[in-house]
């Protein structure tokens, strides 16, 4: 009852394959390898916003003010 042999995962697969099909099969190994294929995307794209240093900002404009008190009243 330990391992299955060979036998065994033919015959899963030959159930699995009569049961949803080779074409839903197909589809649904192509949208599992999009999804990694994304994911991996994702991560290298996260990777490299973390190591490209930050944007410089050339020609900003500074405005300076005070803030007045929170506890003013409406006529």
């Amino acid at each position: 009852m330990g391992t299955f042999s060979i036998w065994h995962w033919l015959v899963v697969l030959v159930i699995v394959v009569l049961v949803f099909g080779t074409k839903k099969l197909r589809n649904l190994g192509s949208d599992l390898g999009g999804a990694v294929k994304g994911f991996k995307e994702g991560v290298k794209g996260a990777d490299e916003e973390k190591t490209s240093p930050p944007p410089q900002q050339t020609g900003g404009q500074t405005i300076e003010g005070e803030v007045g008190d929170k506890t003013q009243t409406k006529p």
